[in-house]
């Protein structure tokens, strides 16, 4: 676990092999806490619960009733799948984030289930990220919104399961100082992070340099696009962006791997989360999506963490850490892929990947607006608005034209990210209208 207390150490007040005590804290420290029991039954919020990686979630914690309580599932605005999630899962709460699905939600559930209080808006999701019956927090919600219900999960002193980028890539140090101070702990539960975890050494609290590591090779399929000739990019459409080769994801993270810039917020992610530089993390494409990530030591020595390209893998790691349990994966069968390749990606063909790489080294609030920028974009090509090829485009112009701070608290981080829209959409209006006279 990364950053605050240890589930190892609740129970025996003992580390496991391959895992981070609290930064900062002296062995001697720990052996003078004192030992608490845990729980039998762990409460979990699963915030963004219709979303892939909250329907992986809920398919692991089923299998393990004795183990996990399911508290609250919250949605942006899928009124039909939380109706049938809560259904089976018999949450106390339920959240959606807009107030009228909310409405919806209740008039369908209540006469059957009046039990399960059901709340709206950001008070409703931070409400249920931290409420006193929760342990765990699958922070799944995508985007920019899953900033502050994740960071009140942390102030709460949860254990929080990040899937959802935009904590760390728009507010790391905040973030991450807010798990410290509240003796939260966060595992990783991207597939590519929670690879790296697992290959760690066991304390990196005083550098990679201190623990032997030499830098992190962090893999990417490289998406549908990835062999596609240069010349076809500017008029693939969103339906060919989101058909990805090896995973079955969300449309927004889909066109993020299309372009690569999702490798590109995982490389800031893994920079805050083992406190690396971007000099540190070499992206490696990887087109078969066995080998999650790896990391290279000093004396030569390469770990790597292999496994079936199903996110049920990582999700049942951080549910259970520093245990296994079963997650319904089926297994790898080395002789069935009889092979592995590995290519160092192209910056031209993947521009995101650069913009990403940059804004991580400028520092502030850049990565901020590059993800405010990514995210309108993203949009734009979705809704038939935006080629494929200008998204880097608007990115780039954005990084351009909104100057980034200081990210000395979520207000200025919050400010920034605001502009960065404002700058993104007159971008695209631009493109547009320079498209309707041409």
């Amino acid at each position: 676990m990364i950053g605050g207390r240890s589930r190892a150490s609740r129970a025996s007040d003992t580390c496991s092999p391959g895992r981070t005590p609290k930064c900062g804290e002296r062995s001697e420290e720990r052996k003078r806490r004192v030992p608490q029991e845990p729980p039998s039954v762990y409460g979990v919020t699963v915030l963004g619960a219709t979303g892939s990686i909250g329907v992986s979630t809920l398919d692991v914690l089923s299998r393990h009733p004795d183990r996990y309580r399911i508290v609250a599932l919250t949605a942006n605005n899928d009124v039909e799948r939380l109706y049938q999630q809560c259904l089976t899962h018999r949450p106390a709460y339920a959240v959606m984030a807009d107030a009228d699905a909310a409405q919806r939600l209740r008039s369908r559930l209540h006469p059957q289930h009046p039990d399960i209080e059901i709340l709206s808006g950001i008070t409703g999701l931070e409400t249920v990220a931290a409420l006193p019956q929760v342990d765990y927090v699958m922070a799944a919600i995508v985007g920019a919104a899953g900033l502050l219900p994740t960071l009140a999960a942390a102030r709460a002193g949860k254990r929080v399961m990040l899937a959802n980028k935009e904590a760390l890539v728009m507010a790391g140090q905040i973030f991450m100082d807010e798990i410290r101070r509240h003796n939260a702990e966060l595992l990783p539960v991207d597939s590519e992070h929670n690879a790296i975890f697992q290959s760690m050494p066991t304390d990196i609290t005083a550098g990679l340099d201190a623990a032997g590591v030499q830098r992190i090779l962090l893999t990417a399929s490289g998406g549908p696009f990835r062999t596609l000739a240069l010349s076809k990019l500017h008029d693939v459409t969103p339906d060919q962006a989101c058909a990805h080769p090896n995973w079955v994801m969300g449309r927004k993270i889909s066109v993020d791997s299309a372009t690569m810039m999702n490798k590109g917020l995982e490389v800031i992610e893994a920079c805050w989360l083992f406190n690396a530089t971007p000099e540190r993390i070499q992206v490696v494409l990887h087109p078969q999506s066995v080998v999650h990530s790896m990391v290279e030591y000093k004396d030569g020595s390469i770990l790597a963490q292999l496994g079936s390209p199903d996110m049920r893998t990582p999700i049942a790691y951080a549910l259970a850490w520093p245990q296994r349990i079963e997650s319904g994966v089926t297994p790898l069968n080395l002789f069935d892929i009889g092979r592995l390749d590995f290519e160092r990606p192209d910056m031209t063909r993947f521009p995101c990947l650069r913009l990403a790489y940059e804004a991580m080294q400028a520092g502030g609030t850049a990565a901020a607006i590059l993800n405010a920028a990514n995210e309108v974009a993203v949009a734009a090509f979705l809704a038939g608005k935006l080629k494929f090829t200008a998204i880097a485009t608007v990115i780039e112009s954005t990084l351009a034209n909104v100057s980034a701070h200081a990210a000395i608290s979520l207000e200025a981080v919050l400010a920034d990210d605001a502009l960065a829209r404002e700058s993104a959409q007159r971008s695209i209006a631009d493109a547009m209208q320079s498209r309707g006279t041409t």
